[in-house]
């Protein structure tokens, strides 16, 4: 674009500029249908949706000519082409923001709105690089779309030319965002970056201030009918409890009746055997708020319970079994540092923890998606894992599992065969018409959907071969719906099935009633107190109530959800439901009639909930300290040594902050070092360098002893990791501990696949041990090697 013989540029140009911006918004939105078209999400890729967010792309783009048509004029009479230049790269901002928000939204199906607010970066680059995308994409789009702006840019010349005055084209400008406004609009064709610029600015503006009648307005006395004793016939012993939170299990899967049903026939099987709540709700529509409603039946915070900065003191089914004197474990496949779960799983003491780290060489991880990435273990993985573990048969077990394989990037193991298996399913299924459509686009989410139930069927086999599986009660549920499949109304996002199956149960029974994820904890509890008389706070502090199991349908609670992170805009009071500010009422079907009247009553219900959700939380006033089991230990740093780790450190990537704490141990400065190890590990316990390196300056420090325990947690926090060996085989030959570098030589080659990187070291070992004489017992360690098994490895 040859512009050096003008001296200043003009109204005429500053049009051309928007017309281009409104092209490259029309390309975006193309892109969009075009995308959501081939995944079965929309039926026609040029319909009145697109229309719409044509309009709504029009109105944004009249929106930001008014906002920049004063800095433009300003500066192009103050310094020609300034205006020019600085419209131009505002502009491509806002596209490139655009394009990235509707990269998130055909991810998720979801925009990104005030959420954002509750999500890292990290996150949200981990959410759309396990969908597939690459950043070699995000950068082929930045050059798309810069080439589509000039493109327009010099097409419009062509045709642009009438237009002389600045202010007569302001007013139309004005005119044409105003007439917008009166156009509805839904996440699909409303402009992304528009929704995510007012939903931040109503969420930070929102009045959340509570005036509090008294000082713990959840707290209440913990005696609640006991709905699920006559259901079993319980012994003397306490029960197991094994809960199952199937990722995106929602109820259009499970069950008779479901939307999509057939895909998951040993799940189908299960609720006919078992209490069954086909109308349950999870409180959150991402896994973000699964553990504290499931498990602690705990409000939301500004963006998510597990997202405070500071745990508020609270009581959970993990705390009081453990106080009750249950083994209290938790499994999943991913790194549990997403979402902070490894701080809340760390805040309620639980004696063990399995995350992606902890599974040794002899497990398969999911195959890389597109992006050259594995999100985790798959389900079996996972499940096998955990039945390999050794359990003590005289000791109750609380045992939790997040699946993840019906998680993005929908990639099963052996994926021919399930392929083939989903084949065969859509040809004896009675799919017709839009579903097979669904079914068909979105194969890679079905296909996983039958591998998940397989692997459901396999655990469940496999516990009969546990220590006490008749004394067992299993529940499984969903932590919300599949995202990526079409959602009937705004209520089916949370809609999940609850299903609680033992060898104890003397009847089955199938509930149609309205229940939440707030209810789960407290009846269980209520069952638990009246059979066995646990030991129990003098009161409690919970959301929900005891599970509604009347067989007919019907909804009488009031229940509050979270859409996204920061997102508080569904309420549920009875059969209506408060969503985005209008109100509507859910049949038995969890169908939503048309849009009623009178939407004050429940707007006001759910503002006063989101100011006393805010009061409890900021201000640790859910229960007081005397009622805790584990007050919330939180690391302890002077003021002093907060500034210095501030001035070091921006509380985001621990990854630098740990190379930053890395390289003051190399400068011997061994004191600070520490004090930024001991803070990366206060808000991501499961950061295993910083760990590492721990142990690694406590030997350094000469403190050997200290050093070797902590480094043997290393080994059994991430058996595959080898710099936990590394560092542990470092130590033992210089505290002169031979013998237990021989037996951490078959530690390593048993669990670790990098085992060579250590082989200088494992030779060092075997050295000094023959140094003392026991060249026969290496020998014989050799022989019996292949044999051995070493427990603490897998513990």
């Amino acid at each position: 674009m040859n512009t050096s013989h003008l001296d200043r540029f003009t109204l005429k140009h500053y049009t051309r500029l928007m017309f281009s911006f409104f092209g490259c918004l029309a390309v975006l939105s193309i892109f969009q249908y075009t995308t959501l078209y081939f995944k079965g999400v929309v039926d026609t890729i040029f319909g009145t949706s697109f229309l719409i967010a044509l309009v709504h792309h029009l109105g944004f783009t009249a929106l930001v000519g008014i906002v920049l048509t004063f800095p433009f004029n300003f500066w192009e009479n103050f310094r020609p082409r300034y205006g020019f230049v600085l419209t131009i790269v505002v502009l491509m901002l806002i596209l490139i923001i655009e394009a990235l928000l509707i990269a998130y939204f055909i991810t998720t199906l979801v925009p990104l709105g005030s959420d954002l607010l509750g999500y890292s970066f990290a996150d949200l680059k981990m959410t759309i690089s396990n969908s597939g995308g690459q950043s070699f994409y995000v950068v082929l789009a930045v050059v798309a779309i810069t080439g589509l702006f000039f493109g327009f840019y010099k097409v419009t010349s062509k045709f642009y030319h009438r237009i002389s005055k600045m202010y007569p084209f302001t007013i139309i400008l004005f005119s044409l965002f105003v007439a917008t406004l009166f156009t509805d609009g839904k996440p699909i064709n409303q402009n992304k970056t528009q929704y995510l610029a007012i939903n931040l600015y109503q969420s930070t503006t929102e009045d959340n201030s509570y005036v509090a009648d008294v000082e713990y307005p959840l707290i209440k006395r913990p005696e609640m009918p006991d709905v699920l004793g006559s259901y079993f016939n319980l012994k003397e012993d306490k029960p197991n409890i094994v809960f199952i939170m199937v990722e995106g299990l929602g109820r259009d899967f499970v069950g008779e009746g479901a939307e999509y049903g057939g895909f998951t026939p040993f799940l189908d099987s299960l609720t006919t055997q078992s209490l069954y709540w086909e109308n349950c709700l999870s409180t959150t529509g991402r896994t973000f708020g699964v553990l504290p409603g499931l498990f602690g039946s705990l409000p939301f915070g500004k963006s998510g319970f597990m997202e405070l900065d500071e745990y508020p003191n609270k009581l959970t089914l993990f705390s009081i079994l453990k106080n009750n004197g249950y083994n209290t474990s938790y499994y999943q496949g991913t790194n549990s540092s997403f979402d902070n779960i490894d701080r809340f799983l760390r805040s309620e003491d639980l004696d063990f923890v399995l995350d992606k780290s902890g599974f040794g060489s002899k497990y398969e991880l999911q195959a890389k998606d597109a992006a050259g990435s594995s999100w985790g273990y798959p389900d079996k993985e996972l499940f096998k894992k955990s039945m390999s573990l050794p359990r003590d048969p005289t000791q109750p077990r609380m045992e939790v599992y997040m699946t993840i394989s019906t998680h993005e990037p929908f990639i099963p193991p052996t994926p021919e065969y399930y392929e083939k298996k989903l084949e065969k399913f859509i040809s004896q299924g009675d799919f017709t018409g839009q579903k097979r459509k669904v079914i068909e686009k979105n194969d890679g989410v079905f296909a996983s959907l039958l591998y998940t139930d397989d692997a459901l069927k396999w655990v469940f086999e496999a516990y009969k071969k546990q220590p006490n599986y008749e004394n067992t009660i299993f529940v499984v549920t969903g932590d919300h719906r599949l995202i990526p499949i079409p959602q009937r109304n705004a209520l089916s996002r949370f809609h999940v099935p609850l299903i609680i199956y033992s060898p104890l149960l003397k009847t089955t029974r199938k509930m149609s009633s309205v229940s939440s994820h707030f209810d789960v904890a407290p009846t269980l509890l209520a069952m638990l107190t009246n059979a066995y008389k646990l030991k129990m706070p003098k009161k409690v502090a919970w959301m929900g109530g005891t599970l509604d199991t009347q067989e007919a349908f019907r909804s009488v609670k009031d229940i509050p959800l979270m859409r996204n992170k920061n997102e508080l805009k569904e309420f549920i009071s009875g059969t209506k439901i408060y969503t985005d500010g209008n109100v509507m009422e859910f049949d038995k079907n969890m169908d939503l009639s048309s849009t009623l009247a009178g939407s004050a009553k429940l707007e006001k219900k759910l503002d006063n909930f989101k100011a006393m959700n805010q009061y409890v939380t900021t201000n640790d006033k859910i229960i007081p300290d005397s009622l805790a089991i584990f007050t919330q230990r939180s690391e302890k740093f002077e003021e002093t040594d907060m500034v210095w780790i501030n001035s070091v450190f921006n509380g985001q990537n621990f990854d630098r902050a740990f190379f930053t704490a890395r390289d003051l141990a190399f400068e011997k400065d061994y004191d600070r070092a520490l004090l930024l190890c001991r803070y990366i590990m206060s808000e991501a316990p499961s950061h295993i360098d910083t760990k590492v390196l721990t142990g690694r300056i406590y030997a350094w420090m000469g403190e050997r002893e200290k050093s070797i325990q902590i480094l043997n947690d290393c080994v059994k926090m991430n058996p595959n990791y080898i710099d936990s060996y590394s560092a542990l085989f470092d130590v033992y030959f210089w505290a002169g501990k031979d013998k237990e570098a021989m037996e951490l030589i078959d530690r390593v080659e048993q669990n670790s696949s990098n085992a060579n990187e250590v082989a200088d070291k494992i030779k060092r070992a075997k050295r000094e041990y023959a140094k003392l004489g026991n060249t026969a017992s290496i020998q014989e360690s050799k022989t019996v090697k292949q044999g051995t098994k070493v427990a603490a490895t897998d513990q």
